[in-house]
């Protein structure tokens, strides 16, 4: 059977998995009656990925289409996560560029063809969501063919077919369609794959050999390597050398041979070169490492990671309500959970500080706030610090991440915008107005004053600010930036809160617990109005009296509190603070709980 194997690429949101959906329902890999058929974003099989609309993890499926097997590779479009697209790119002969047909080409557009180019895919464009009111398909055009001559090597790369599609209902043409009721499907895009992406170079005669691109495991078959067969013919039983990275090597054999099938694994007697299979077996093989014939093993090259640009640090809860809502609560368990995660989080890097603390390195805020949301998920307790910049010595100069930061906001909340980015030390690039009243404004700014403008900007835009950012390069370490934030409030007191000290605390600024929450000394429960950090007793309670006033019976109507969410919560954090994240609670608290500690600290 003839054989394409082919990756979406695109920027957050664009369409991406929906169009594999499409793809995946019209290909009749499902029953009529199969529940798949009436589910969207099918290959978002996780929780997070649903909750937050995003991919995160890279997955492949196959589709049949005359007589041609399909690979197809949904990569995460979000820019924390390029680990993922790098390696599984390497698994693909041409690649889908989806761009949203309002908003053009975007950071993570750029990006993801840049990788795509350097690797030699062929590449197939797809204009998506053509039917938006404010769609404007020959701007984006002209955008994307400026896109690919920035970044062409070679004359081959300006050579690409431009396709059109509403991928939400599943239709795609050759041509813009003068009425976009009229009946289409995704032929189009199918005849696209089998026409212009190459069938993989592939020899069945020579010894096997793979490259391990990905891992997965379930409770039935252990662990999974997953990879692209570079040459041979994998089956099972067949004796293999583990090329490891550190130059030595491992034998084993082959268990079972799967290959993709809509959404299953479909067990086989044997696999060729050229196509996406899943071996078990080879429990000791990890990512970037050979799977090689046992006769004459030869390594492939290993695929080159970008290094981390964020860092944080993590450690057993030692809060005054430790132990009280997590399964996992000790440091032992907590680090033998990251070196599970580091198997496969081919992104992430640990090193182990003083006084028990893990910290991990990762591609961004996005990227260690989801591995910190399935540990809570997964029963673990832990407090978090405030996340770092990585910083770099090259030739004696310490230099630091800048990053391109591209914000589309309302068109009336552009001047508070750009003064707070201009606070961090951004500095603007482009400015350019949209069709539907909003601004797009470059900037380039170090990733350092980037931490926690997301939520300062949602509050500044009243929502409506878009942030995306993409890094560029490293710099010498720029003037420092002064501290952004206001003080906190501090619970003074240990016990719950009530009605009337919060009454108190929202006199001095906004509260984040409601009624009834029980605090310790040394939590922050609040954003102070002033600079400075206070001190505050939310559990005091009204003193009672024999004298009747005559507004003592009217009731205490408190503002609503102001409840974070696990990333508005790391980008809160100043140096002396840390997160105590629990499977049900998240707690901002002060590192010295006690007044005197604190005073001590700051000596």
């Amino acid at each position: 059977m003839n054989i394409r194997n082919v990756a979406i690429i695109a920027h957050v949101d664009h369409g991406k998995t929906t169009l594999v959906d499409g793809l995946l329902k019209q290909s009749h890999t499902f029953r009529d009656n199969e529940a798949a058929m009436s589910q969207t974003l099918i290959m978002d099989s996780n929780d997070q990925e649903r909750e937050r609309g995003i991919t995160i993890l890279a997955k492949n499926t196959a589709v049949i289409n005359n007589n041609t097997k399909i690979n197809i590779i949904d990569t995460p479009g979000h820019a924390d996560f390029a680990g993922e697209v790098e390696r599984t790119l390497n698994m693909a002969d041409g690649a889908i560029l989806v761009v949203d047909a309002q908003e053009g080409p975007m950071p993570q557009t750029k990006f993801v063809l840049k990788k795509a180019l350097d690797i030699g895919l062929r590449l197939i464009v797809v204009i998506n969501k053509i039917d938006k009111r404010d769609a404007r398909i020959e701007e984006v055009i002209s955008r994307t063919n400026d896109l690919f001559l920035d970044l062409a090597t070679h004359d081959s790369h300006l050579d690409f077919p431009i396709y059109y599609a509403i991928s939400r209902e599943g239709k795609a043409w050759s041509e813009p369609p003068a009425d976009f009721n009229t009946p289409a499907d995704l032929s189009p895009i199918f005849d696209a794959i089998i026409e212009y992406v190459p069938a993989p170079e592939a020899d069945n005669t020579k010894p096997f050999q793979m490259l391990v691109t990905s891992l997965d495991r379930d409770n039935y078959q252990g662990k999974y390597i997953i990879g692209r067969i570079k040459r041979g013919i994998a089956k099972p039983g067949l004796s293999v050398a583990i090329m490891k990275k550190d130059g030595t090597r491992v034998s084993a054999n082959i268990d079972k041979v799967y290959v993709s099938q809509g959404l299953k694994r479909l067990e086989v007697s044997q696999a060729e070169a050229g196509d996406i299979v899943a071996l078990t077996g080879l429990k000791n093989a990890e990512i970037g490492e050979t799977i090689a014939d046992a006769i004459n093993p030869e390594a492939l090259p290993i695929i080159e990671i970008e290094e981390p640009t964020l860092k944080i640090s993590i450690s057993a809860n030692t809060s005054p309500f430790a132990g009280r809502e997590g399964t996992f609560v000790t440091s032992r368990q907590l680090l033998e959970r990251i070196y599970k995660e580091l198997e496969t989080n081919v992104s992430m890097r640990l090193e182990i500080g003083d006084g028990g603390e893990f910290i991990l390195s990762g591609r961004g805020e996005l990227h260690l706030s989801v591995f910190i949301e399935n540990l809570r998920r997964e029963g673990f307790e832990m407090q978090v610090g405030k996340p770092q910049v990585i910083t770099k010595v090259i030739d004696g100069i310490t230099v630091e991440p800048v990053e391109e930061l591209t914000i589309d906001v309302a068109t009336d909340h552009v001047g508070s915008v750009t003064s707070e980015v201009g606070r961090r030390k951004g500095m603007l690039l482009h400015q350019e107005e949209n069709n539907d009243s909003t601004t797009r404004l470059v900037f380039e700014i170090a990733t350092r004053g980037s931490l926690g403008l997301r939520n300062q900007l949602l509050t500044l835009s009243r929502g409506t600010a878009v942030m995306n950012s993409l890094f560029m390069r490293f710099e010498p370490v720029g003037s420092p930036i002064p501290k952004l934030r206001s003080g906190a409030l501090i619970s003074s007191q240990t016990g719950k809160a009530v009605t009337y000290g919060l009454d108190i605390a929202q006199g001095r600024g906004i509260t984040f617990i409601p009624p009834s929450t029980e605090v310790y000394e040394g939590m922050i429960v609040g954003l102070n109005n002033r600079e400075s950090d206070i001190e505050i007793n939310v559990t005091k309670q009204k003193k009672q009296t024999n004298v009747r006033a005559a507004s003592s019976d009217i009731a205490t109507i408190l503002t609503p509190p102001t409840i974070l969410s696990l990333e508005q919560c790391l980008d809160f954090l100043e140096d002396d603070e840390l997160l105590e994240a629990t499977p049900k609670s998240l707690r901002l608290r002060k590192k010295h709980l006690t007044q005197s500690a604190r005073a001590k600290s700051r000596k």
